[in-house]
């Protein structure tokens, strides 16, 4: 392994949060990014926990790579590496952070502890007048290692309501800017977050007009600078050099972390992409990677790929690796029943079904233990899975320390609806997609 790299900058940085989820924290963090942006600035995001669709949007926005960070999930080393590393090429930082403030363990005022980073809440104020400051005050109050100065009022009535909460906010914090309701501040969801990026027609213009909202509210000012330093992490080892990974990616099979990409081209793999909506066949492989996504939204025209199924096929009965998350194994069941009801042939390499459920039926933190080590990671899924086969091991909860999701292994394939962050241990990473392993 090659010598660690050190990073030392001080930038302009703050983790945007708010009081819950639902307040628009994501299309205001997208909004600043773009803002600053558009002034000229380097702009680097990033966003707390596990999460796919927000980071395609505020890659969008940005025009630079968002990554994850979480000091559960991805680990402190790594979270103190990547805002060091931004440091040194940005003008600004953004932290979108996840769910509420102080919700979740770790949280984002976990996090924005670690990295000595102010926090500039988000706040709902349709609907408040005073109570926004004790809301903020509270924010503010509730730990000691928090630091928070500045809060935006979000979806305000009109000018005088903004006057309002303005006045009524305690010295120590300043209202950085009040918001109005607006559509270029929406942004569609469905059931598992919002649209993914690809599929929001119009979205720069639509980022545009966002940043032109937040510059006539006032919310023009780079937040506090920060020191950040950090050692970067040891050179991965070689584990998959010469290897070829075909990686399924298109609407249907999205949830990728640019950090597990990165890595496995670290490690010596060859990417090739390809879409199995749209294509007739797999590109020559070693191995092959079935990430999660939308494949119920799809289910129709996955069906009807014959030629993508029978490559597939081939690939599992030839004994090579596949790894298949989530939307992955979905597709490797016999079935798959969607929302409406309707049942669509999948490629068949495990039995049985997924059936959507209408409702969540998985969420958390999870780990597994594999011969090579421990890979973090998490889950989140509104359907249902309905097979005999039994699994090998299972995830284990972050929270409660109880079993969590099945996996399945058959020959070369692993199948789970749990989503790894490969960073988190690289040799069992590896492992999944290596041949006889």
């Amino acid at each position: 392994m090659q010598a660690s790299e050190s990073y030392h900058g001080t930038t302009p940085a703050a983790l945007i949060t708010a009081p819950a989820s639902g307040q628009g924290k994501s299309m205001i963090t997208a909004a600043l990014a773009r803002l600053h942006r558009n002034a000229g600035r380097r702009v680097r995001v990033f966003k707390h926990g596990p999460d796919f669709l927000d980071p395609m949007v505020l890659e969008r926005a940005s025009g630079a790579p968002v990554y994850q960070l979480h000091p559960w999930m991805t680990g402190e080393a790594e979270c103190r590496w990547r805002l060091a590393r931004a440091a040194t090429e940005a003008d600004l930082i953004l932290v979108e952070g996840s769910m509420g403030l102080f919700d979740g363990n770790p949280s984002s005022a976990d996090l924005a502890g670690l990295a000595g980073m102010p926090v500039v809440p988000v706040i709902d104020a349709s609907g408040m007048a005073q109570t926004f400051a004790a809301v903020a005050t509270g924010l503010a109050r509730y730990r000691d290692d928090v630091r928070l100065t500045e809060v935006i009022a979000n979806r305000i009535g009109s000018p005088g309501h903004g006057r309002i909460l303005a006045d009524c906010l305690p010295p120590e914090i300043r209202l950085l800017g009040a918001v109005p309701r607006h559509e270029a501040l929406s942004i569609p969801d469905r059931h598992l977050g919002i649209v993914q990026a690809q599929e929001i027609d119009g979205l720069d213009d639509k980022l545009d007009a966002a940043a032109a909202v937040l510059q006539e509210a006032g919310l023009t000012a780079l937040p506090a600078p920060v020191e950040l330093h950090a050692t970067a992490p040891a050179t991965p080892e070689r584990h998959l050099a010469g290897l070829r990974i075909a990686v399924a990616r298109d609407r249907a099979f999205a949830f990728l972390y640019r950090a597990n990409i990165e890595l496995l081209e670290a490690m010596g793999a060859e990417l090739r992409y390809f879409s199995p909506l749209a294509d007739d066949g797999m590109p020559d492989a070693d191995a092959l990677w079935l990430p999660g996504g939308y494949p119920e939204l799809h289910a129709a025209q996955l069906a009807s790929n014959t030629p993508m199924l029978v490559a597939m096929r081939a690939h599992h009965a030839a004994g090579k690796p596949i790894l298949a998350e989530c939307g992955g194994m979905m597709a490797c069941m016999e079935a798959l029943t969607d929302g409406d009801g309707r049942r669509h042939a999948m490629a068949g390499l495990l039995p049985g079904e997924t059936i959507m459920a209408g409702r969540l039926t998985g969420l958390g933190l999870q780990s597994v233990d594999l011969p090579e080590g421990e890979l973090r990671g998490h889950t989140f899924h509104h359907s249902r899975l309905e097979t005999a086969l039994t699994p090998v091991t299972h995830t284990i909860r972050q929270r409660g320390g109880t079993p969590g999701e099945s996996i399945f292994r058959d020959r070369g394939l692993t199948a789970s609806y749990f989503h790894g962050y490969f960073p988190s241990a690289p040799r069992t990473a590896a492992g999944l997609f290596k041949p006889g392993e």
